[in-house]
């Protein structure tokens, strides 16, 4: 059956999923669902982040990025291959293309590293960046782990399948700073604020942006913008999703694009929390989600080396 064609991500409340009323509960496992076999973004309420703490993290993450470069720079391992602390400009390039995005991000990690994942590094001269980013990612963290319960049920699996999976995961919060371009003549051919791509990850949190600019590309070739009132996330499937789905759920490709040339001397700030399992989490297709009508579409592999061929795809790691 075709996808149904939508102009816009459906709105879902999560406190229909948590408060006890199984015919909410019921509803919102299904509205999810469909959303997300369908365009693969959805808007979501109730989802735990106040405005108070979203105001405070954006203000700590202009704060750093306002920094001079030299400063910021003493932030930046490429030893971490893009996995914690600063990341430069030119240094991302999204999976397909030849130039470099026009931004500069920080990536906090897990706060509790388990095995071999790196610590955090955080800004020693803007410690309010720390404080907000680890409440943040803490609270996000959670709300994922709800929706990964709703998306469990929904797939026919345990409730709690996933939560193992992602206990003490490697999810990342990426504070991005999409520059000011004071001369967009300058600007590389193709160059844009992030070219079009599919995230990593098994789910995206993403809370409102600065600005406008984000862009989903709908199944019959149309870029349809994304907005999500100020009460709301924006939620959407990663490929891991998508791969151990066999692509029921869809990973939907997405951009952000360049703002009117009047705006382009202007900072687009946006804050995106991935949600990653750990690197042991097998990645192989459900079987309930293969079929004759629907064959298996993907390669086993875990996701840790899932990510590391990413990793490789974007240039962070050579």
């Amino acid at each position: 059956m075709e996808p149904a064609l939508l102009d816009e991500v459906p709105s879902l409340d999560l406190a229909h999923f948590t408060s006890g009323d199984e015919e909410k509960k019921r509803q919102f496992v299904a509205d999810l669902g469909a959303a997300f076999t369908n365009i693969g973004f959805v808007a979501i309420k109730n989802h735990g982040l106040s405005d108070e703490l979203r105001e405070k993290l954006y203000s700590a993450a202009q704060t750093f990025f306002s920094q001079p470069e030299h400063l910021k720079r003493k932030y930046e391992f490429p030893e971490l291959f893009g996995q914690r602390g600063y990341i430069s400009k030119g240094k991302e390039t999204a999976k397909g293309f030849k130039v470099a995005d026009l931004k500069e991000f920080y990536h906090v990690g897990q706060p509790e590293p388990v095995g071999s994942m790196p610590h955090n590094v955080f800004p020693e001269e803007v410690p309010e960046f720390e404080t907000y980013t680890l409440q943040v990612y803490r609270t996000f963290e959670d709300t994922g782990k709800t929706l990964l319960r709703a998306i469990a049920i929904y797939l026919n699996l345990p409730e709690d399948y996933f939560e193992e999976k992602v206990r003490n995961g490697d999810s990342l919060l990426r504070a991005l700073h999409y520059f000011p371009i004071p001369n967009p003549e300058l600007v590389p051919e193709g160059a844009v604020r992030a070219a079009a791509h599919g995230d990593i990850n098994l789910i995206t949190l993403l809370m409102g942006a600065s600005a406008e600019g984000l862009e989903v590309l709908r199944h019959d070739g149309k870029w349809i913008a994304i907005t999500a009132l100020p009460d709301q996330i924006v939620v959407n499937v990663g490929d891991m999703l998508d791969r151990l789905t066999n692509h029921k759920l869809k990973s939907t490709i997405h951009r952000v694009v360049n703002p009117p040339r009047e705006k382009m001397g202007t900072s687009r700030y946006s804050i995106p929390f991935f949600m990653h399992p750990r690197a042991d989490m097998n990645l192989a297709s459900l079987e309930s989600c293969i079929s004759p009508e629907y064959p298996k579409l993907y390669t086993d592999m875990t996701a840790g080396e899932f990510l590391d061929e990413r990793l490789r795809e974007l240039g962070l790691k050579k």
